[in-house]
């Protein structure tokens, strides 16, 4: 299965919450370009962001609960 990209952050503290949200989910995330982003200044600017994927099997349901409201506090 190919990755697919669900979401793209500008530093790699949103790309990693994105991530760990996704996995606590019961996706399989991966954070894309975040070495990249942290070598070069300005990269993640200029390449388009930090890539966070899924495999492609799950991208429609990772979408769906990235933009899904917050649960409301206990």
């Amino acid at each position: 299965m190919s990755p697919t990209t669900i979401y793209r952050a500008f530093n790699p503290a949103e790309a990693q919450l994105v991530r760990s949200q996704l996995e606590a989910a019961g996706f399989h995330p991966f954070v894309a370009d975040e070495l990249s982003a942290l070598s070069i200044d300005g990269y993640a600017l200029a390449a388009g962001g930090i890539r966070v994927q899924v495999p492609a099997s799950e991208a429609a349901d990772a979408r769906e609960f990235l933009a899904s409201p917050p649960p409301p506090p206990a």
